[in-house]
């Protein structure tokens, strides 16, 4: 019998994907490029982007738009990875060009915020993964759910809405000039009563 999951394994350039985000962490991309390096052998690399295969929507004229793991396709395109396999999520061929960026936002496939939080019009997203810009709040708050700051929720964009939480209240030159220190400053601010409202958030149940 055909396997009709067949179709959505076929490799497509890495540069031909569409993002649904004007940001991402590069201490992130960093991260999932040194990992990558430490699988030295094709075999292993092979079997990684079989087990990543990138979430994607159709859009307009055929296009992928990428609805998750924006670091892990910008991590491989800057270690020189061509192809990558995708998995079809929705299709969307159908709707007129000038609907589908508002159909995309409506279902919560797309971030149209730039480094500083201000939202955009959905004509300045990025064309390729190549023209993401580093957001260090992004990887800030990524470092944070790692070291037990909130717990992963299934939120759309969640690790966005604490990245834009610090962004609040601390500095990117803080942030960037000494990260591990900024991290201790998330920890705290994560187990606040002003970050209730985030998504995974884990702090005390009250106060004494």
């Amino acid at each position: 019998m055909a396997n009709t999951r067949e179709p959505l394994l076929q490799p497509i350039p890495i540069l031909s994907l569409r993002p649904t985000q004007m940001t991402v962490g590069m201490r992130e991309v960093k991260e999932k490029r040194k990992r990558w390096r430490e699988h030295k052998s094709k075999k292993k690399q092979a079997e990684l982007l079989g087990k990543h295969m990138i979430p994607v929507v159709l859009g307009p004229d055929k296009h992928h738009y990428v609805v998750d793991h924006h670091h892990l396709a910008r991590a491989l395109h800057d270690e020189g990875v061509k192809d990558i396999l995708v998995t079809v999520i929705a299709d969307l061929t159908m709707v007129d060009r000038d609907a589908f960026w508002g159909v995309l936002d409506n279902k919560r496939w797309v971030y149209p915020y730039d480094a500083k939080g201000d939202r955009h019009h959905f004509k300045d997203v990025p064309k390729t993964v190549a023209d993401l810009k580093d957001d260090p709040f992004r990887s800030l708050a990524g470092e944070l759910r790692r070291a037990g700051g909130y717990a992963k929720d299934t939120t759309p964009f969640s690790e966005f809405l604490w990245a834009d939480f610090l962004r609040r209240r601390l500095s990117r030159k803080g942030v960037e000039a000494d990260f591990e220190k900024a991290i201790e400053k998330a920890l705290a601010l994560a187990r606040s009563k002003d970050a209730v409202y985030l998504p995974g958030w884990c702090g005390a149940a009250t106060d004494d």
